[in-house]
Parts: C-alpha cells; sequence; structure tokens
C-alpha cells in the first residue's frame, strides 16, 4: 500500500531521542521551556521568519493556546471554515466560544472572504483562516476584512507549514499562527504543535498559557493548562526542521508531474476532473494533493485505488457543521457540501516515486465513468 501520508525519520532523529532519554532530562516546567524545546521554537522562526514561538503539545493546543492568549471566551464567537479537520472548532469551543461557521471558495477549499464578512458580528472576537491541503486562504483580503472590523486573525496553518503567500509563510500573515507536527504532516515530532506571531505580548502570554500560566514556578499569574511539548519530541523536531526544505521540494515535484499525467488524461478523454493548480502568487507544501471530480465518479476512484494498493482517502466526508457535535440545520454553506462529495486526496509525500505516481494517474484513468 502506498500511504496517503507517511512520517519519514531515520537514524539521526533515533539518535536525538536515545540522547535525551540518556540525558534523564525529559521535560521542562521553566518559563522558556527545555533546550530542545527551545531549539526547536529557534529553528521555527528561522525558518518562517516570525519573531516568536511557542513549542506545544499538539496543533489543537496551538490553536485553543491563541485564542486564550487573545482573551476570547464565553459569549465570543469566532470565525472560521466548517471544511476542515474538527480540531479547528473544538479549540473554539473548549475556551466557551461559539464557532460561527464560513463556507469555503469553490476549487480552492478556503475560508471565502465574502462569507465572511457577511457573517461577522458585534460578537466575533477572532477570525481564523484555514490553510487547508497546504492551499493558501486570500489572506489579503481576510486581513482587509479583520483591520476593517478591527478582528484578530489566527492562522490555522496546520497543513501548510513551508506554503509561502505573496512572499510571507502561511502563519505570519495574522496575529498568530498555528502549526501541527501530527505524523500525517509534512514533518513530525510525533504528536506536537508551534504558534508562531511577531508579538512579544502575546509570546509571553502563550509562555505563560502552555505551563499553567505559571513564571517563576507555582505562581499562576492566568488561566494555562499543561500544553508543554516533550524534550524528545522537540528533538525529533530540530532534526526534521533541518529535513524540511528537501520535503517539500520533493513533494513539488512530485504534484507537478501528477498533475501532468492527469492532464494528459483530461485532454484525452474530456474527463471531469481539477487537480489541485497554486494561485500566482503562492508556493504550496503540497501537504495533501486534493482532486475534485464528481459524485458519480469520487467514491468509485477511490474505491479503485484503495482496492490496488493506493492510501486515497476523502478529507473531509463530513462538514464540521454535520458533525453531530455541531449538526445545526440553519447554515447554509453551499460550496462546503458540494465540497464533500466530490473531492479525495492522493500520495504525493516524499517516498512516492514517479512509478507509483504513473499508477495512481492510471487507476485514475481506468476507473473514471465517463
Amino acid at each position: 500500500m502506498i500511504p496517503i501520508n507517511k512520517p519519514i525519520m531515520g537514524k539521526e532523529e533515533a539518535k536525538v531521542v536515545l540522547n535525551v532519554i540518556e540525558s534523564g532530562y525529559m521535560t521542562s516546567a521553566a518559563f522558556n521551556g527545555g533546550p530542545k524545546v527551545q531549539a526547536f521554537e529557534k529553528a521555527v522562526c528561522k525558518f518562517t521568519g516570525a519573531k516568536y514561538a511557542v513549542a506545544v503539545n499538539s496543533g489543537t493546543a496551538a490553536l485553543q493556546a491563541s485564542l486564550m492568549a487573545l482573551g476570547v471566551g464565553h459569549g465570543d464567537e469566532v470565525a472560521l471554515p466548517s471544511f476542515t479537520f474538527v480540531a479547528t472548532a473544538n479549540a473554539v469551543k473548549a475556551i466557551g466560544a461559539t464557532p460561527v461557521f464560513i463556507d469555503i471558495e469553490p476549487f480552492d477549499y478556503t475560508m471565502s472572504p465574502y462569507d465572511l464578512q457577511s457573517k461577522i458580528t458585534d460578537k466575533t472576537k477572532a477570525i481564523i483562516p484555514v490553510h487547508l491541503y497546504g492551499h493558501s486562504a486570500s489572506m489579503d483580503t481576510i486581513m482587509d476584512i479583520a483591520k476593517y472590523f478591527n478582528l484578530p486573525v489566527v492562522e490555522d496553518a496546520c497543513q501548510s507549514l513551508g506554503t509561502i503567500y505573496k512572499n510571507q509563510h502561511t502563519g505570519t500573515i495574522g496575529k498568530l499562527g498555528c502549526y501541527s507536527f501530527y505524523p500525517g504532516k509534512v514533518i513530525t515530532t510525533g504528536e506536537g504543535g508551534m504558534v508562531v506571531t511577531n508579538s512579544a505580548t502575546l509570546h509571553r502570554k502563550l509562555l505563560m498559557i502552555r505551563n499553567h500560566g505559571m513564571v517563576h514556578g507555582y505562581d499562576s499569574k492566568v488561566l494555562g493548562l499543561n500544553l508543554r511539548m516533550t524534550e524528545m519530541c522537540a528533538a525529533i523536531g530540530v532534526v526534521q526542521m533541518k529535513r524540511l526544505p528537501v520535503f517539500i521540494k520533493r513533494r513539488r515535484q512530485n504534484a507537478l508531474y501528477l498533475s501532468q499525467l492527469l492532464d494528459k488524461i483530461i485532454n484525452d478523454k474530456n474527463y471531469e476532473i481539477i487537480y489541485p493548480i497554486e494561485h500566482k502568487e503562492e508556493a504550496r507544501n503540497q501537504a495533501i494533493f486534493t482532486i475534485t471530480t464528481n459524485t458519480k465518479n469520487r467514491d468509485r476512484l477511490v474505491k479503485s485505488l484503495n482496492t490496488q494498493g493506493v492510501g486515497a482517502s476523502i478529507y473531509y466526508p463530513t462538514p464540521v457543521h454535520q458533525l453531530p457535535l455541531y449538526k445545526d440545520e440553519t447554515v447554509e454553506l453551499k460550496y462546503t457540501d458540494d465540497a464533500t462529495k466530490v473531492v479525495f486526496s492522493v500520495p504525493v509525500h516524499p517516498n512516492v516515486t514517479k512509478r507509483d505516481l504513473t499508477k495512481i494517474a492510471k487507476i485514475i484513468k481506468e476507473s473514471y465513468h465517463v
């Protein structure tokens, strides 16, 4: 089976983990974190250009800590897309705020600025655009809207580490940006997350929030939780950050090659297949290569690919506003609902070969029903 994504680790990651184990220094409740955590944070800052970074134990924790640092809480509303993993909404709900679901732009899968502007109220306290699949949201327009309404933007860049939008890394454009290091992401620490910001004030708040609000120990000054990243995870992260440019280069090469193969299929047979095309102002990390087809063929193609050893997946078959926890029949999101019926994703991670990509294209061509 060619997995949809696969962590890539080697002897160096194993060595640094063993070094941490042998040191006995597994984690740190110090205000600035342990030495490996600080080294990982510095590596992320150097790569993204952010002034500050705070390592936490998941992408969800990064989102929750960001909202807490902004003072968002009970009675507040946060605007976010429904076409995303549930973690984005859960981070909002966990602090007592209410998610307000925004539709997406067709074929881009990211937040619609038009729908966003129509749903901002006096209760709105933050905006969370999601750079889904590694695609950059329309940040210029979103930031203009945020500025007009004087609202902070928290970028959910959990899938977009390394994606560039108009010469800026996604995650560094808004007030705060959140990355995830779950095994399915472009790099992994096993579990882990990171918040980046250019605000010294928010940086200090985040350092407290991830460690029970403490500064000097047992002196909790704000509400915080145990959101700390372990030294082992951070040590892996330092190594993975060194690998990241090569990972992204390989993903982009694979995405381009598969796009060229799919282009030939479309031209030959006029199949209803749309592969992801970069906007001229962005360079994607190609975290998840997502294809749009039609309701007649989507499930058939996924089944054929899976049966023949390709880990094709559907991200996401049910939008958040239709999940039992959030189900609201009054919410109408046309493009979100449409997307859940026609998208599927195929592997382009660094371990995928040209032979694998040729196989994927061949299966799609043979399994498609005109």
